[in-house]
């Protein structure tokens, strides 16, 4: 156990994303009729859902006060949406008890791990701040799913609450957010655009919830509504997101540039799910073009960590790892990106 805690030390807490993005570009292909392929991205977000699992383990066995330290980042956050998404790719395979016991995990540790990062929230803050409209939406995403699955209309109305409650996050966060972070941000400076693609699913989804349920009456309409309109501010994000990555190129492996992945896949599922309401022209052409995009940028991020990784390992291997002053490892130096 204490060389894997050794190891754990190694893992930024942002790694969750790597699940993220690994997650909803699977169902982003799935979506679009490319199942083998989704599966076996699946099966690697899973792994690496598994293994990160374990490093948290460790972590609470042998480094609790860097577990603490850690725990007051927003990068934590992106193990709830991690944990999520992997769980509504699940519903999508049937295996909904299984996403279940996922979306009880996922609200265990929002519910540790949301009053610690907002306590501690940095100001100005960085894109990564805003896994807070990411983890909270992504909870109404699978709740919404397993609403419908076990006929639960409290879960739609949990979906409804975690909706709301994620876009008055994301405009807290967005008071403090830095602009200047889409010219220098690692990565990570991606989710103000995907916290509001996440948030458009979210909406959608538990518009369909409450309609074949029947449980918020003619409210269901006025949700499709709102995920148009949350999707067209999404949408907005995304022409100086493209123009600041050609402004400012900044190549190199982040764990952070998985932060980029998920938005990417996020904008392609949840066109899909408002293209599937409202039928406007195009709106499904942008979104089989776009989830290409984002498996083209995950492979990228993929041989990046495979090869981060191997390093890891090998420093581990040769002895203690470097700390860094807040008592981790330094794993995002400059050089990296």
């Amino acid at each position: 156990m204490r060389q894997l805690a050794t190891l754990a030390t190694a893992v930024s807490p942002v790694s969750g994303a790597v699940v993220m993005g690994t997650g909803i570009v699977s169902t982003g292909l799935s979506l679009d009729g490319q199942e083998a392929l989704s599966r076996a991205l699946l099966v690697v977000a899973v792994l690496v859902w598994i293994v990160l699992g374990a490093a948290l383990a460790a972590l609470v066995v042998e480094q609790r006060p860097l577990l603490v330290d850690r725990a007051r980042s927003p990068a934590a956050l992106t193990g709830v949406a991690g944990t999520s998404v992997v769980g509504v790719r699940l519903t999508m395979l049937g295996w909904n008890h299984e996403a279940a016991a996922l979306l009880v995990l996922g609200v265990a540790l929002w519910l540790w791990l949301v009053p610690g990062v907002l306590a501690h929230l940095r100001r100005p803050t960085t894109g990564i701040s805003f896994a807070l409209t990411v983890a909270t939406e992504s909870l109404g995403v699978l709740g919404a799913g397993l609403a419908i699955v076990f006929g639960a209309p409290w879960l739609a109305l949990a979906a409804l609450a975690c909706v709301g409650l994620g876009l008055v996050l994301y405009l807290v966060v967005l008071s403090l957010f830095d602009l200047r972070q889409l010219l220098v941000g690692r990565g990570d400076h991606w989710l103000c655009g995907g916290a509001l693609a996440i948030a458009t699913l979210a909406c959608s989804d538990t518009a369909r919830a409450a309609g074949i349920l029947e449980s918020l009456g003619p409210a269901s309409g006025a949700l499709d509504d709102a995920a148009l309109g949350i999707w067209i501010a999404a949408a907005l994000w995304l022409p100086p997101l493209v123009v600041a990555e050609v402004a400012a190129p900044r190549t190199g492996y982040s764990v952070f540039r998985w932060s980029t992945v998920f938005p990417l896949g996020m904008y392609a599922v949840c066109s899909f799910a408002v293209e599937r309401v409202d039928d406007i022209p195009g709106i499904d052409d942008f979104a089989r073009v776009w989830i290409w995009i984002a498996f083209a940028v995950w492979l990228a991020a993929f041989g990046g960590l495979l090869w981060h990784a191997f390093g890891v390992v090998r420093d581990a291997a040769r002895g203690p790892a470097r700390s860094s002053p807040r008592g981790g490892v330094e794993i995002d130096s400059p050089r990296l990106g």
